[in-house]
């Protein structure tokens, strides 16, 4: 009797720690999805809900602390930067840039890596050699070394950051995607429709792409915040989106000049690009989590 009530006191004691762990993590993942909802959105919305014209240059207002306003005028949440433009609206703007580069980025090097790596995980051979040595020459360059080298060849701009990212960031989708290729053309269903007479593209179809789209989804949300990060190291050194364009990378590579007097002007756009990739980690560890099978016992 005494066992078996210890054990029943385990278990609940089991039970409501996992409650609690739930409910913790349910409310960190609302909180990441709402912060890069309300990204979004200010991305969406920038042109209606910024205070004031993100390029409007008043060197009478420069370099205004947090909570400024001038008689008459509206409050600087964020105060003026040195050329006195207002920060808030260039934040609210930033977004727009850094969201728009980390979805294209996403899209297009996640098209082409599921591409690639369909194809050499399904047909094999010497299409998959050819493929996957590519791939590794690729990676043997580290990645921000390989977007340098890049934006150095077709120029600054946004166009082609994006153009660069997708050539970059391909390879980690088609060497994933790859390997649940080759488990999933083994298997039973498979050996079966091809059994059947049925063609190769409708067994990709079919059979294959519905049953890779979990690991696609995961390994996109952790790029989507590698992407915004990439973009903004980019224009931090001069390579990315060129002035007067808003972007967090810019506003943090003009804000280092002027630290020990304006503390303002790195501080609001660095943070809230940590509270955006941070959110977007968050999202993808637990959209994994809720994805694999062994995991969520745990959830």
């Amino acid at each position: 009797m005494a066992a078996a009530e210890g054990a029943s006191r385990f278990e609940r004691g089991m039970s409501a720690g996992t409650a609690v762990s739930r409910l913790r993590r349910s409310g960190v993942v609302l909180l990441t999805a709402g912060i890069l909802v309300a990204a979004a959105v200010a991305a969406v919305l920038a042109p209606w809900i910024a205070p004031a014209d993100p390029d409007k240059v008043d060197i009478a207002n420069r370099l205004r602390p947090p909570g400024w306003s001038q008689a008459g005028g509206p409050v600087r949440l964020f105060g003026t930067d040195q050329l006195g433009r207002d920060m808030l609206s260039r934040v609210i703007y930033g977004a727009r840039v850094s969201l728009f580069v980390g979805l294209m980025s996403v899209f297009g090097a996640g098209g082409i890596g599921v591409a690639l790596g369909v194809i050499a995980g399904f047909h094999g051979g010497r299409v998959d050699d050819v493929i996957m040595r590519v791939l590794d020459i690729q990676q043997s360059v580290p990645f921000l070394a390989l977007a340098i080298a890049m934006v150095a060849v077709l120029g600054p701009g946004l166009q082609n950051i994006i153009i660069v990212l997708w050539i970059a960031g391909w390879t980690l989708y088609a060497r994933i995607v790859r390997g649940e290729t080759l488990s999933i053309r083994e298997k039973e269903y498979v050996t079966a429709a091809r059994a059947l007479g049925t063609r190769n593209a409708r067994i990709l179809a079919r059979h294959v792409l519905p049953n890779i789209l979990s690991p696609i989804l995961v390994i996109a949300t952790f790029t989507f915040s590698h992407m915004i990060i990439t973009e903004a190291t980019l224009t931090f050194l001069g390579l990315g989106v060129q002035p007067p364009t808003a972007t967090w990378g810019a506003m943090l590579s003009d804000g280092r000049n002027y630290m020990q007097v304006a503390w303002w002007l790195p501080t609001f756009p660095g943070l809230i690009l940590v509270l955006v990739v941070v959110s977007a980690n968050l999202l993808g560890d637990w959209i994994r989590d809720v994805l694999d099978p062994t995991l969520r016992q745990t959830l």
